[in-house]
């Protein structure tokens, strides 16, 4: 029996079990489900005869090399910064490890330990990262294989909510990590190629130097740019592309009303507010102000963001209560919690609620005298509040990994992200039988 451990049981695991229990008498598997959380594990296994939910602490290290030891291959939903962690006793006790986060430098150190073993540490195999990688590269490949020259790769992905479920004007609700969300975009300066040239975008512009695309069978969405797709072109082998980003999806209208909290300092989670027992919104968006002429608090906060009263940015703070007096959850706090205490509240997944994922690849290229674009769109629905869109596009890729791992039909070792055919073909092959699957169709320009 194949012992298959999965560390975390959040929100993007539900598939990723669900998928394995499903197969596991078939090929005689036991799935091992640890978190925190050990009832949240237990709902998640369900009582299934193949499964076993336990109490797992990343940091007892005497209960997680153990658990690794017994095991034949881990898969790991932890926060990213403990994924170094457990890759080092899975290099200690010769464990493949999956994950669906970015690949950090403390990871990638681990490299040379998984390919002298012949180990596999796979990691970006989610969403996004994950299955942009694999679909990305599997339209790129097809271009370079018919004879074209790619002149410019657009990737951008949204983990959004479905239009049934849209029920507020700034149309979107936290599906995944929510202090994520606050803190998108700070840490580094965004960073893409030009026509051949790094260009840089940074924090105080990210969410005005968007792009607006219609994705066909959706709707309207802007785009900003995610920090860093410069490091990528290695990556995915792309130095004779000039043009290329990787970023952020949302529904057309929220960069611009987010941009103004940005602007108001509110999304700054180093300054520590020492708020008093009655501190409120109101009076943290007085606090940000400077002063001003204007009579109501709604004229100073227009008149400070440069907008009219009536534009629909102003509609949007205004849903928020920041104008209504509410208490302060935490008044000794950073603004940045402050605000994702708010927004919880505001942005709640209901139970009711079902999410969306889009995803869209534009690829421009050249083939016989004439200039193409490839569009290739893949949306989502959630099934419902625990089988999310984003639990299946970020849990099937990894379920899939394990299975072809433990069927012994990938020969990678090191430290790697899935760009390779070897990868990508199976995987996604398997993810469109799952209702995941891309709709693409190639445009001439001209006629663009």
């Amino acid at each position: 029996m194949k012992k298959i451990l999965i560390l975390g049981a959040g929100k993007s695991a539900t598939d990723l079990i669900q998928y394995l229990l499903d197969r596991a008498e078939a090929n005689d598997w036991k799935i091992i489900v640890g978190d925190l959380d050990e009832a949240l594990a237990k709902r998640k296994i369900n009582g299934h005869e193949r499964g076993e939910a336990l109490f797992f602490d990343v940091f007892d290290e005497a209960l997680r090399k153990k658990l690794v030891e017994e095991s034949d291959i881990v898969a790991s939903l932890l926060p990213a910064k403990f994924h170094y962690l457990v890759g080092q006793d899975c290099l200690t006790y010769s464990k493949h490890f999956i994950t669906p986060s970015y690949v950090s430098a403390n990871d990638q150190a681990l490299d040379e330990g998984f390919k002298a073993k012949g180990l596999l540490y796979m990691a970006e195999m989610g969403l996004d990262p994950g299955i942009d990688h694999m679909s990305l590269m599997k339209a790129y490949h097809e271009i370079l294989e018919k004879g074209g020259k790619v002149k410019a790769l657009r990737s951008y992905t949204g983990a959004l909510i479905a239009p049934e479920s849209d029920d507020h004007p700034w149309h979107y609700k936290f599906t995944w990590a929510p202090m994520n969300v606050v803190l998108a975009g700070q840490g580094g300066t965004a960073q893409y190629l030009r026509d051949g040239k790094p260009c840089f975008i940074p924090y105080n512009r990210l969410f005005t130097d968007t792009e607006v695309y219609e994705v066909e069978g959706v709707g309207r969405y802007e785009a900003y740019a995610n920090r860093d797709s410069i490091s990528y072109i290695d990556t995915y082998d792309l130095k004779e592309v000039p043009t290329f980003i990787r970023g952020t999806l949302r529904k057309e209208g929220y960069c611009a009303a987010w941009n103004a909290l940005v602007r108001l300092g509110w999304t700054d989670n180093q300054l520590q507010i020492k708020g008093g027992e009655d501190f409120t919104y109101t009076d943290l968006l007085t606090a940000f102000l400077p002063d001003s002429n204007k009579s109501s608090l709604k004229e100073r906060l227009a008149d400070f963001l440069e907008i009219d009263l009536t534009d629909s940015i102003m509609d949007r703070l205004t849903w928020l209560g920041i104008f209504d007096h509410i208490p302060v959850k935490n008044p000794n706090a950073s603004p940045a919690q402050m605000l994702h205490d708010l927004l919880v509240e505001k942005w709640v997944f209901k139970t009711e609620d079902k999410d969306l994922i889009v995803m869209l690849h534009l690829l421009d290229y050249e083939l016989d005298g004439k200039t193409y674009r490839k569009q290739s769109v893949m949306s989502m629905i959630g099934k419902d509040h625990d089988h999310t869109a984003i639990a299946a596009t970020v849990g099937f890729p990894m379920a899939i990994m394990v299975k072809l791992l433990l069927e012994n039909k990938v020969k990678l070792s090191g430290v790697q992200i899935p760009t390779m055919p070897e990868v990508y073909i199976p995987c996604l092959q398997e993810l469109e039988t799952l209702g995941i699957h891309f709709k693409e169709r190639d445009i001439e320009l001209a006629n663009l």
